[in-house]
């Protein structure tokens, strides 16, 4: 196992076992895991060298805190990095974050977290947030030896991201980041902007939701496959990532022992800077594949927001991007009939004004194209 360094007491595996896709007993219902499975893997893991866990209060609809705890019995606690996060959207007041952590703990069977993420921060969130005197209550909690860390994951833009970590001398931040988001979310530039900083980054959806692993075209295994060494499309996301760096933890949701298994021998021997121009080349024509697939040219720039009617444009042409360059309509539907219908900001409520094409520097038909992407993601 590798392991990076930073300012903390001792090295954090470059490979972390992700919590949130635990065995479950029934495919499709996240609720029921696979107890004595997911046990097995958590353990195997510790002893093969991972000790870096990282769960959070909603994984497994709340299950997920309840089988680390188990996990971490019999000495297991020691051996381990524990990470979770605190659960933002569920405050609404200072004492609601005492009384989550304090669930927590609970759950998790300690008396501490090393690493507590104020969880899936957005410029909105954080705004909430600092007004609650969160960073108030983190100090405390880190005081009084109930966690040891402090740090966030996030899920936004650049010039968002820039000003959260700008804002505390945090202990590490969690970043969305694989080879297709290079340019979006905290990007490839806030990577590095932390790394200036000192703060070290746990990456999360490495394979971009499993995607990067199951949609491979044979044009993409083509070209992954012009490289020296042979190596699938799984260790080539991984190694892209672990070639930063800045990267402290990568994190992986295994859902069996296979895949712990491969990710094991993966990072057995995972360096920072070990990619030549030539491989970095192999990367970029891949995603030029991915991306040539898009259906509809949005960049997210975000300019035709917001929305008089509270349309997510951009989030609803990402959906039929994603599903059309990854071969998967069912999670994109699933996401806008559930999330995006029911919040009222799908393609219905559009009044066709106009407003958003006059703001669009890539001038998309946007008003066409909601009509044609409302009546693809509504289909069962």
């Amino acid at each position: 196992m590798e392991y990076r360094k930073f300012n903390f007491d001792r090295p954090v595996s470059l490979f972390g076992i992700g919590c949130m896709r635990l065995p479950v007993v029934e495919k499709g219902e996240s609720t029921v895991i696979d107890e004595a499975e997911a046990l097995r893997m958590i353990h195997y893991g510790i002893e093969h060298g991972v000790n870096y866990l990282d769960t959070a209060y909603t994984y497994h609809q709340g299950n997920s805190e309840l089988l680390v705890g188990k996990a971490l019995k019999d000495g297991y606690r020691e051996k381990v990095f524990l990470a979770t996060k605190l659960p933002v959207w569920a405050v609404n007041q200072y004492s609601d974050m005492e009384r989550l952590l304090d669930e927590q703990l609970k759950k998790l069977q300690t008396d501490y977290i090393d690493f507590y993420l104020l969880h899936a921060l957005n410029k909105e969130r954080w705004n909430k947030m600092e007004s609650l005197r969160v960073m108030e209550f983190m100090q405390k909690a880190k005081e009084k030896g109930k966690i040891r860390y402090i740090s966030f994951s996030f899920h936004d833009n650049r010039d968002a991201f820039h000003e959260i970590i700008d804002s505390f001398d945090w202990d590490m931040c969690q970043i969305q980041m694989n080879i297709m988001d290079m340019n979006e979310q905290a990007t490839v530039e806030g990577l590095k902007y932390a790394g200036t900083k000192n703060i070290p980054v746990v990456i999360m959806e490495p394979l971009k939701g499993g995607r990067l692993a199951n949609s491979v075209t044979p044009e993409i295994k083509a070209i992954w496959d012009q490289a020296d060494v042979k190596r699938t499309p799984v260790e080539w996301a991984f190694r892209w990532l672990y070639n930063f760096p800045e990267v402290l933890t990568i994190l992986s949701g295994v859902s069996n022992m296979e895949q712990l298994k491969d990710n094991l021998r993966i990072f057995a021997d995972a360096k920072a800077n070990c990619m030549d121009e030539e491989e970095l080349s192999l990367v970029e024509q891949v995603r030029q594949v991915y991306l040539n697939k898009t259906k509809v040219p949005c960049t997210n720039c975000e300019y035709c927001l917001p929305c008089p009617q509270g349309v997510s444009i951009p989030r609803i042409f990402s959906l039929v991007n994603d599903a059309s360059m990854y071969d998967d309509e069912t999670v994109p539907r699933h996401e806008y009939q559930n999330i995006v219908v029911k919040n009222k900001q799908d393609a219905a409520q559009c009044v066709a004004c106009g407003q958003c094409e006059a703001a669009c520097p890539q001038h998309i038909p946007i008003i066409e194209k909601l009509e044609e992407c409302h009546t693809y993601l509504m289909k069962k």
